[in-house]
């Protein structure tokens, strides 16, 4: 009885805490103007740190990035003059150009790379007034009134952020200075592994860290704090001596006063590293470890856990809806009841404690946590618990040596610079193993994104873990079991040749399955091979060139600059040697044009402009430049600008016409380059096969295949029905990459062969 009445307890407390919570939502003028779309001046108070939506790839073109804050408005003067004075949750977005308005300074994979925007140096606490449109919040419900739209411009300050806020900017901004001369890599995850700050993680490193579950580590977490209080108190999984192996009675503080000075420690580091769902869960479980601490009641860390959620919940029940908070929680029960047991049952047969600590902690979290991240992304991570525990080695010294910089940075910057440079090292490892796993071809396997799909992968992994309870007595079973998923996650590319029949011997050239974009690569000798594009993903362009055994690339030929086209750049260039980067001479978008540039100048690659005219051969390879010529007039867009090429191979002839519009194929079907052009063997259709082609140039071309590189179900209605009826019409076959996948064409001029990923 007593148990049930403390459940039903609970309920209602929770009850009311939803309830008032919900009034909040309602209260003040801001939810009736948000239903008229009303144009409004507000002064709102910052709740948490602005932050920059990720570039997105949108067609052509990369997303435009905008400013998110969350806020609370405090005082709003409607369209009819009426000031009131109220305390609304909203969601301020700011929209600002991509082109330094907007930039994160650091740039992210095909966004915008210019100056800081002002707002994103705003402090939780600090009043801005704003002319804002009120819009709705997203329909089925959310933690916020309403939306208020706000149009660039520079933030009017009413009232600066609390003092404690300021000195909590001081040190974030002093880790940022401090990480500023590291190499890429290091200066973006450093600041998110100490204080949550990610605006320099680039789509490509963000995208690279979920394929491999390491996302946790992008973003301060309670593995943080786990850390910091680990050092100061001792392993917490000890219980009972737990706090005698910390820094603690080594500096002789006594038992008391360790539990008040780690409560210092929590609320500084929730300060710090703002109250985000997993640092605020973190933070109140290791008050209430540290209050058995001080109390002499050491109890399990699971009563703690789930005293922590309760109490989080009532005082936010929106964190029930959150997936971050979930994954979490999860992974801590994780953690804290199967990973001691399996780690036990590793070391009895004869793991070393170490290992059996590692994997049995990897393992735990991803079985508890994958049901939940397949609901999310739809797929199934294979390299999740291996790359967990090749970058567990490096989180501890990364994350003391990254707070050591923090603290250190206001009163000594060189010696916070010298600190910044040791975390780099483990920082550089981990971001090392996420792109190492990201790009294996089998890192991941498809899964439905549904909780049908959820309870199915939770059924397989219990299948598994029995299955491997079972296996685990017979060592020889065990090792042959591991060769095998092995070689299905890297799929060594002669192996792969062997049983799938890919990529076929002798092919000359690979229209890449990369979405809606464009990838092509042309045989260029053993390991080699010339690439025509990049397509809108690195992790696509990566998986391409590995399954090909591509491990270095002479030239980099960019037909144009749209982010369909060289958003996957920093994909080619990964882990592989390349001598030069060809493009258009028309450098528009300029946002992706600045992208390509920064990229080559980080590796040190030369950047030339193709011409007309220009011939080039690397071993039996060949090709000619038709397209643009030397001294054309300025193209209506960049598609008209587009390096077309004619290229030649074992007596077969490619035309690679990029995203070519009729104005230009018509231009091109007249040039002198392309007068003696006759009839080719493959083309690859200009525009994803749009239905804006010159019929003549198809005439003329009259090729026996026709590639067409295209997403599925895009929505511009890619490939059109006219086009691909015209191709077929003079005689071609026609293949695309939505329904046929990567496409290899090999042979000679008069045995033509396709083979199809």
């Amino acid at each position: 009885m007593v148990s049930v009445a403390a459940v039903l307890l609970c309920a209602g407390a929770a009850a009311a805490s939803a309830g008032l919570h919900g009034a909040d939502l309602r209260r003040g003028p801001v939810p009736a103007l948000a239903g008229q779309y009303a144009r409004v001046s507000a002064e709102v108070e910052l709740t948490s740190d602005p932050r920059l939506t990720r570039p997105r790839i949108k067609g052509s073109h990369a997303a435009p990035t905008a400013v998110l804050l969350q806020a609370e408005v405090r005082r709003v003067r409607s369209p009819d003059g009426t000031v009131v004075d109220t305390r609304t949750p909203v969601l301020v977005i700011v929209d600002v150009n991509g082109r330094g308005q907007a930039g994160a300074g650091d740039g992210g994979g095909g966004g915008s790379g210019g100056g800081r925007s002002p707002w994103l140096s705003l402090l939780p606490s600090t009043r801005v007034r704003v002319a804002a449109q009120v819009v709705p919040a997203m329909a089925g419900g959310d933690r916020v009134a309403a939306v208020l739209r706000v149009r660039g411009g520079a933030p009017e300050v009413v009232a600066e952020a609390s003092a404690v806020q300021r000195f909590a900017g001081r040190l974030r901004e002093g880790l940022r200075e401090a990480t500023d001369g590291l190499d890429a890599d290091a200066r973006a995850l450093l600041p998110g592994f100490v204080v949550g700050d990610t605006s320099r993680v680039t789509v490509e490193l963000d995208e690279a860290f979920k394929a491999t579950d390491l996302t946790h580590l992008l973003a301060v977490s309670g593995a943080n704090f786990t850390i910091l209080l680990a050092l100061f108190i001792g392993p917490p999984g000890l219980a009972q001596r737990a706090e005698r192996r910390g820094l603690a009675p080594r500096l002789g503080i006594p038992l008391r006063t360790t539990a008040l000075a780690g409560g210092a420690l929590t609320l500084g580091f929730v300060i710090v590293c703002r109250p985000e769902p997993s640092v605020v869960r973190a933070a109140a479980c290791g008050s209430i470890a540290l209050l058995a601490i001080a109390t002499g009641r050491r109890r399990s860390l699971i009563p703690a856990l789930a005293t922590a959620v309760l109490l989080l919940v009532l005082y936010d029940p929106w964190l029930a809806r959150s997936y971050g908070f979930l994954l979490s929680v999860l992974a801590t029960g994780a953690l804290l009841t199967l990973a001691p047991r399996w780690s036990a049952a590793l070391q009895r047969r004869r793991v070393p404690p170490r290992p059996a600590e590692a994997l049995a902690a990897a393992g735990a979290a991803q079985a508890v946590c994958a049901p939940v991240v397949a609901v999310l992304s739809a797929k199934v991570s294979l390299v999740a618990v291996p790359c967990n525990l090749l970058a567990e080695f490096a989180v501890a010294p990364a994350t003391v040596l990254g707070f050591a910089t923090l603290a250190t940075a206001p009163v000594a910057m060189p010696v916070a610079e010298c600190l910044a440079w040791c975390a780099s090292w483990p920082a550089g490892w981990i971001a090392d193993i996420a792109r190492t796993g990201a790009s294996l071809p089998g890192a991941g396997v498809d899964w439905p994104g549904s909780w049908t799909g959820a309870l199915l992968l939770a059924l397989v992994t219990v299948v598994g873990v029995a299955v491997g309870r079972r296996l685990m007595s017979h060592p020889w079973l065990v090792g042959a079991c591991l060769v095998v998923f092995l070689l299905a996650v890297v799929q060594p590319p002669p192996l792969t040749r062997v049983i799938t029949g890919w990529p076929p011997p002798g092919w000359r050239f690979v229209m890449c399955d990369v979405g809606q974009g464009d990838a092509t690569v042309l045989a260029a000798g053993d390991g080699a091979g010339v690439v025509v594009d990049a397509g809108p993903d690195p992790v696509l362009a990566d998986r391409c060139l590995t399954a090909l055994g591509i491990t270095r690339v002479p030239l980099v030929v960019l037909t144009h600059f749209h982010a369909d086209h060289v958003a996957g750049l920093p994909g080619v260039l990964r882990g592989r040697s390349v001598g030069a980067i060809e493009t258009t001479g028309f450098e528009e978008p300029a946002d992706q044009a600045e992208f390509v540039h920064r990229h080559a100048a980080a590796r040190r690659i030369p950047v030339t402009r193709a011409v007309a005219g220009e011939e080039r051969r690397t071993g039996s390879l060949a090709w000619r430049v038709l397209w643009p010529p030397g001294a054309a007039p300025v193209p209506d867009g960049p598609n008209d600008a587009s390096v077309t090429m004619l290229v030649r191979a074992a007596g077969l002839t490619l035309l690679l016409l990029g995203d070519l519009e009729p104005p230009g194929q018509r231009e091109l079907a007249r040039s002198p380059e392309a007068a003696a052009l006759g009839a080719v063997d493959v083309v690859k259709v200009a525009h994803h096969g749009s239905a804006y082609q010159d019929p003549d140039l198809i005439r003329a071309m009259a090729p026996r295949l026709a590639l067409i590189s295209v997403g599925a179900d895009n929505s511009y209605g890619h490939p059109a029905p006219s086009t691909v009826a015209a191709l077929r019409a003079g005689g071609a076959t026609v293949l695309r990459t939505d329904e046929d996948g990567a496409i290899a064409v090999a042979g000679t001029a008069k045995e033509l062969l396709v083979a199809r990923d």
